[in-house]
């Protein structure tokens, strides 16, 4: 009976190994605001099911809440990777209403919006620390990398062991420095490239099959 019961648990393992190997991996994609996680998002959905995840725009804090597009199936070098992208607000220290009136907004719709957004980051952090696989964080290369936000995610994503990989995106901006963010996190592969238009998206699909197949 011993040896009966020993081989059922043995097959049962090997059973829940295939099935979960079977899953999605859950790839959250996290960033400062205005990173163009969201045009990242969209960019890989409709190049690979022709759907968008969510609205993009140029006034931060766009995306409020996570959202998620399942089943999205890569193809590259033979290889077929199948992943769920979540598309998660930008984190930051603060959210101050006051950054959206310089976008026309009235005093409420502005203070609204600052109150989702922080309820956004907080929901960030969870999936972050509970329901993703692995990593793809967006940076602006036109910006300084080197803040409090990008090395306190990254710290986080290393304590959880999750593969990551860091986009430099906006290449197509006369400021854009690659290199410099390549020198904040060298113990992570940076991929340059522009959501916005397309461009060394080749590579990306490449470097999402590898770390996340």
């Amino acid at each position: 009976m011993g040896l009966l019961t020993e081989l059922r648990d043995s097959i049962s393992r090997v059973a829940d190994r295939l099935f979960t190997d079977s899953e999605p991996r859950r790839i959250g994609i996290y960033g400062p605001p205005n990173a163009g996680k969201t045009t990242l998002a969209n960019r890989i959905a409709r190049d690979w099911t022709g759907d968008a995840i969510g609205p993009e725009s140029h006034i931060p804090h766009e995306t409020r809440r996570a959202r998620r597009k399942e089943n999205v199936e890569i193809e590259r070098n033979g290889k077929k990777v199948t992943i769920d992208i979540v598309d998660t607000p930008g984190v930051t220290t603060k959210v101050d209403y006051k950054e959206f009136l310089d976008h026309d907004m009235q005093k409420d719709d502005a203070v609204r919006r600052s109150r989702e957004a922080t309820e956004g980051v907080a929901e960030a952090m969870h999936w972050l620390r509970e329901d993703v696989e692995g990593v793809i964080y967006v940076l602006d290369s036109t910006e300084d990398p080197f803040t409090q936000v990008n090395t306190m995610l990254i710290g986080i994503i290393e304590s959880q062991d999750l593969p990551v990989l860091i986009f430099a995106n906006k290449t197509d901006l006369e400021d854009s420095n690659v290199q410099r963010i390549a020198n904040a996190f060298p113990q992570h592969e940076t991929v340059p490239l522009s959501a916005l238009e397309g461009n060394n998206m080749d590579e990306v699909y490449d470097k999402i099959a590898e770390y996340f197949g």
